[in-house]
């Protein structure tokens, strides 16, 4: 969802990407996202511990928050290269990982 919800505030700069309407953005987006969904769903079916996997929703959710911050990271500092990673977002990063250490603790 990171890259569908991102990638067009950098494709903008594009001479094709540019030239297109809001309206067409935003199926392109939905297209991206109908792709990032192809995957999601049935992780989380799978990984659901009522359907056999090891995870309950909370533990879910922590997970796809924290893919969902690592990618818009890297996708923030190595795309949109005039973004710059700084001490208060490391630390926020490691509170979130905190968050996932106690949410997985039993």
């Amino acid at each position: 969802m990171t890259f569908a919800w991102y990638s067009h505030l950098h494709l903008q700069k594009t001479a094709w990407f540019g030239k297109l309407s809001l309206p067409m953005v935003i199926l392109f987006s939905w297209g991206i996202a109908l792709f990032e969904y192809c995957f999601m769903v049935p992780a989380n079916r799978i990984g659901y511990i009522d359907n056999g996997g090891p995870f309950n929703l909370w533990q879910l959710k922590v997970i796809q928050e924290f893919v969902s911050l690592t990618v818009f990271t890297l996708i923030t500092v190595f795309v949109f290269k005039s973004e710059s990673l700084r001490l208060n977002h490391i630390i926020g990063f490691c509170l979130l990982i905190l968050a996932v250490y106690f949410i997985f603790k039993k």
